[in-house]
């Protein structure tokens, strides 16, 4: 049948439309490898390899200038940017800032950490009451996964934490959100309600509030985890009956005292330090706890001896004083010691624990996460 030359037109104009759809989907797919590669190849920033790390800038390091109430003059923006930057004289907000930054008391590690967590600080035109500031919080608080700090202080004051019992009020604000913990990163979602309901605070209080770039502060909490997790280890080993019998927990006790250990409430012995920090835990190695109450009564195969190698000041101290904890329980209970897999242990692996725990803790130090310091305790919790 013949074709007429409408037909041959339209054949004509629907190659052409496939061609146009499969360009522009090569091109898209182009454009993503190239942020892809942006981000993981070195233009955001090397990764935290654990052999040698480098961890991000603290996510208050560099941030956004000050948004609320930005006048005419506010620089354009997308209607999608939730967060716009507003047009102000660099040299006077640098100025005021580093004038106040240079006035103000640190805030305290525990709750307010340049690594661990994404801190925001607000200045109100007037002091506010602590309670206004926490019954607004509540509407989108809860919803975080991760711990929350509000802190305040008044002039030359120093920080304070604030609790649910606290009236007093404040013109310098604090919140701090923690970015990493053993349950992993912050989410998008989360640090989203972060900062809308930091900037309906602040909008509240006619305060000034300085938000760090988004997409950085996620990217440090992603990289913090990966970094966290490689680091993340803990040596256990076992003492087991020689010949598949049971231990008496009364002789366990005398045993476990005897060495300076203490039954706590959680179930388990625990060696600590002389600053009161952990060094390494006693448990049995079945599922019920032990009690101070039962303790008389119970009879166990094994028990357990951990090291957390993240949250022990010196790691290499507390494995040896692990193993020759390990090693008098067995000669006092008739046991055997061995490593996780239960064989066995060997000089050469109890050699390859104590240089690996060495090698991870000063991974840490290198990267700024002193062993067993506050910071370390809440990253790893």
């Amino acid at each position: 049948m013949a074709i007429s030359e409408l037909q041959i037109a339209l054949i004509g104009a629907g190659a052409v439309g496939v061609a146009m759809v499969w360009g522009y989907n090569v091109w898209q797919d182009r454009q993503y490898r190239k942020t892809a590669e942006r981000i993981f190849n070195g233009e955001q920033g090397d990764a935290l390899p654990v052999a040698a790390p480098e961890l991000p800038r603290a996510v208050d390091d560099e941030r956004r200038e000050p948004h609320l109430d930005a006048g005419p003059d506010a620089v354009a923006q997308g209607d999608d940017d939730p967060y716009p930057t507003a047009a102000v004289d660099l040299e006077t907000d640098e100025a005021q800032a580093a004038s106040a930054s240079a006035s103000a008391p640190p805030l305290p590690e525990d709750s307010a950490d340049e690594i661990a967590d994404c801190v925001l600080r607000l200045t109100a035109s007037e002091a506010i009451a602590a309670p206004v500031v926490l019954a607004m919080q509540n509407a989108w608080a809860g919803a975080l996964g991760k711990p929350l700090h509000w802190l305040a202080r008044n002039d030359d004051e120093a920080w304070r934490q604030l609790d649910a019992q606290d009236a007093e009020r404040y013109r310098d604000w604090a919140v701090a959100l923690q970015l990493v913990d053993r349950r992993g990163a912050v989410s998008a979602e989360e640090l989203t309600s972060f900062f809308d309901g930091a900037q309906q605070i602040a909008q509240h209080m006619g305060a000034a509030l300085d938000l760090p770039v988004f997409d950085e502060t996620l990217l440090h909490a992603a990289r913090l985890d990966e970094f966290c997790a490689g680091v993340d280890i803990q040596f256990v080993l076992h003492v087991v009956e020689a010949t598949g019998g049971v231990f008496a927990g009364t002789k366990l006790r005398g045993v476990a005292e005897a060495a300076g250990l203490v039954l706590e409430a959680d179930g388990v012995f625990r060696a600590r330090d002389e600053a009161g920090g952990e060094l390494f835990t006693v448990a049995n190695l079945g599922n019920e706890p032990l009690a101070a109450d039962t303790l008389a009564a119970l009879s166990t195969h094994g028990l357990t001896l951990s090291l957390d190698v993240p949250r022990v000041a010196d790691g290499v101290a507390a494995f040896g004083r692990m193993l020759a904890m390990a090693r008098q329980l067995t000669t006092a209970l008739g046991g055997v010691l061995v490593d996780a897999q239960r064989a066995p242990l060997s000089q050469a692996m109890i050699d390859a624990i104590g240089a690996k725990t060495a090698e991870l803790q000063q991974t840490m130090r290198d990267a700024g996460i002193e062993p067993g310091s506050v910071r370390a305790l809440r990253l790893f919790s």
